[in-house]
């Protein structure tokens, strides 16, 4: 039986078929028996159609992009772990088959091969003792949006996305929280050039160059420190406590503030390097804020000592004086804000590493202690800016005992 997908030409503009039409996409359809389908459109005018849940982890195959090969043979490749489903074939390169099917277009009508019926939304379940209609489970959850953006490899359409997400969740136009599985790892541009930690140079701002490898070097940060915001929403969002609540509403709320902050900071530093007649790109950048997310990935309280709690807690802003000297104000006021804005999120790490451990009878400092030395490299290393850690509730007590002791 084949389904008819969308109605004809003659609806102009609001028919399915010209939206598409008018786009590389791929678009999720959704099926009775949930084994929902991703319908393709590429450029060379031709449609395909294939399971939307890749077979490695139920990656969302809809968020995948469209590659092309070059020999002819074009892939949907998972945002999640970078699988590729040959359109035509459904194989992978990696070993992995999806299910493909026949789609053929007849006088702007789209019809694919398969027994389901198929619709654009969630199709209602169906409660057989009464009768009545069950809604699906809305994927316009904070969760899904967290995933989204994840797996947004383009940073300004990182920023745009988090902005408005924020909004509608302070709005309370979101109102669940939900659940997703986020990726291994964010997605990037590809024309990125990635380099360890230790290899990138960040300007000190005597020079312009200098300048905006300073600003480079941040933005790279701030992109990363977006990411880090919505993986701990969606990563741990079904985390119950020792004692079986959830996590409060607020805690949700409070890392969507941070990832909001983190994205006002990119847009900064993106504007500021553009003005400074560069761009995000230009230079070289690492991904090592990322490896303390992947060892802390199966424990909340480890990701927020280790992220939140230490990486954060290094909020000393550069040094403004260089800056100053070459009269770049703009720059300086930029470094203002991220530095002010980064100590309040310090204090959110610190306020939900607290309300874990006291719900769960836990010291916190010697937590605390033992998971940094469990999930940091080396020693934490002098000068801190005790003022600013002052500021957000963290004093010394915390981590003048992880600095190394006199020999």
């Amino acid at each position: 039986m084949e389904n008819v997908l969308c109605i004809n030409r003659s609806m102009g503009d609001t028919s399915v078929y010209s939206w598409l039409h008018r786009h590389l996409l791929a678009l999720r359809l959704y099926s009775e028996d949930g084994e929902h389908i991703v319908l393709v459109h590429t450029e060379d005018d031709r449609f395909w159609a294939m399971d939307s849940s890749c077979p490695h982890e139920g990656g969302p195959l809809d968020l995948g992009d469209i590659e092309d090969l070059g020999d002819g043979k074009r892939v949907l490749v998972c945002p999640w772990h970078h699988f590729d489903f040959c359109l035509e074939t459904g194989a992978s390169s990696m070993g992995l088959q999806n299910q493909v099917y026949e789609v053929r277009v007849v006088q702007d009508m789209i019809y694919i091969n398969t027994q389901n019926e198929l619709c654009l939304s969630p199709i209602p379940e169906t409660d057989t003792s009464n009768g009545k209609a069950i809604p699906s489970p809305s994927e316009d959850t904070l969760c899904f949006w967290a995933t989204k953006i994840l797996c947004t490899p383009d940073p300004k359409e990182k920023v745009a996305m988090t902005l408005e997400v924020q909004e509608r969740w302070n709005s309370g136009e979101i109102t669940e929280v939900g659940q997703a599985t986020p990726p291994v790892q964010p997605s990037r541009k590809e024309n990125l050039t990635v380099l360890q930690p230790g290899k990138i140079k960040r300007g000190k701002g005597g020079t312009q160059a200098s300048r905006i490898a300073l600003l480079h070097s941040l933005a790279n940060i701030e992109q990363w420190a977006i990411d880090l915001s919505w993986d701990v929403i969606a990563r741990f969002s079904s985390v119950r406590l020792d004692t079986g609540e959830p996590l409060p509403r607020q805690f949700f709320s409070d890392f969507v503030k941070v990832a909001g902050d983190e994205a006002k900071h990119y847009h900064l530093l993106e504007t500021r390097i553009t003005e400074l007649d560069s761009f995000f790109g230009a230079l070289p950048v690492h991904n090592g804020l990322w490896q303390s997310a992947t060892d802390t990935s199966h424990d909340l309280l480890a990701r927020l000592a280790i992220v939140h709690m230490v990486h954060e807690a290094r909020c000393a802003p550069p040094d403004p004086l260089p800056l100053a000297a070459q009269g770049d104000c703009s720059s300086v006021e930029v470094l203002e804000v991220i530095y002010q804005d980064e100590i309040t999120h310090v204090a959110a790490g610190l306020r939900w590493f607290t309300y874990i451990c006291s719900q769960e009878e836990r010291d916190c400092l010697s937590t605390f202690h033992d998971l940094v030395k469990q999930h940091f490299k080396g020693y934490l290393k002098p000068p801190f800016n005790t003022e600013g850690r002052k500021t957000a509730g963290m004093t010394e007590e915390w981590y003048v005992p992880l600095v190394k002791p006199p020999s």
